[in-house]
């Protein structure tokens, strides 16, 4: 077989069940795929099916069809490759579960406007790098106290420390690239093992911040820079690597990487992404790469985190 097609639940929403899975197969033979017998890589959870006699683009539309509304998350995809060798992750509404910039905003009482701002740059309404001008401008003279604060109550998403932990364990390089801010990313890097990261740098004064981000701005083009520059120089084909992220300014390396996920993708870029994960959780970039339960190193999302 040549293709795989992925499906996962969430066990807490709904369960993957047999039911399901006999859907989504009926699918395919009918439209006389070549099929292999279903491969639990997590019970109740997540299931591949092998297939041939078609592209993966339309096995996916056939088994999105045939599942209709119900949550779960598809992947269809060669199998060859399957397994990635470099993971860039983005971290704001990715692996964490904030954006960090509108928490900062929270704390000095200015989320509205700052928040309205992000949104569009998310969205692809705005230039990345000018809309984060603006939203750092806003924040002009806030002291550190509010930016520990902000720190310390951080939230990963769910399954990104599993993510991270198993990448690692199967041997992949690890990085963690964002537009938000080094304050935030590297002790948040450190404390999941990420083996790089990259962020945009805040400017302070008299512990202050000056309301001016140092430039250049770490913006898409940056990111999809990053990805493949990273790529070469570790000797790792674009095809063995995948990226993960949420918003428009992740689009560049969303479209260079082999396998682009896009994480409650914002429409912009779901609409490039290789595959979306709306329903479950993080670790399911790894059983689209193929992971069974068994491989995979569980690790506590409930990290708290302090500066380097």
């Amino acid at each position: 077989m040549k293709y795989v097609i992925t499906i996962v639940g969430d066990t807490a929403l709904r369960p993957l069940d047999t039911v399901t899975l006999d859907k989504a197969v009926t699918a395919l033979a009918n439209a006389n795929a070549a099929l292999a017998s279903p491969d639990w890589l997590a019970k109740r959870q997540a299931v591949d099916i092998a297939f041939d006699g078609m592209l993966p683009l339309k096995a996916l539309h056939l088994v999105q069809s045939a599942l209709g509304d119900a949550p779960f998350d598809i992947c269809a995809q060669p199998i060859e490759g399957r397994r990635k060798k470099l993971l860039v992750a983005d971290m704001d509404s990715t692996i964490l579960a904030d954006e960090t910039i509108d928490e900062i905003a929270a704390e000095v009482g200015k989320k509205k406007d700052i928040a309205q701002i992000t949104l569009q740059a998310m969205e692809g309404k705005l230039k990345y790098a000018d809309s984060l001008r603006r939203r750092v401008a806003l924040l002009a003279g806030t002291g550190l106290d509010k930016l520990d604060a902000v720190l310390a109550r951080l939230a990963l998403n769910r399954g990104a420390a599993t993510l991270i932990a198993t990448m690692k364990q199967s041997g992949a390089m690890t990085v963690l690239v964002t537009g938000g801010f080094s304050y935030f990313t590297a002790p948040v890097a450190a404390a999941l093992g990420f083996d790089r990261f990259h962020a945009n740098q805040l400017e302070f004064e008299r512990g202050r911040l000056t309301g001016k981000v140092k430039e250049p701005i770490l913006d898409a083009a940056a990111k999809r820079s990053i990805l493949e520059t990273t790529s070469r120089e570790l000797g790792i084909e674009l095809r063995a690597t995948v990226a993960v992220g949420d918003g428009a300014n992740d689009l560049g390396m969303i479209e260079a990487a082999s396998l682009g996920v896009a994480f409650r993708g914002k429409p912009s870029l779901a609409a490039m992404a290789d595959a979306q994960i709306d329903h479950s959780d993080l670790t399911t970039v790894l059983y689209f790469q193929g992971f069974h339960e068994r491989e995979i190193i569980v690790r506590s999302d409930a990290l708290t985190f302090g500066k380097q």
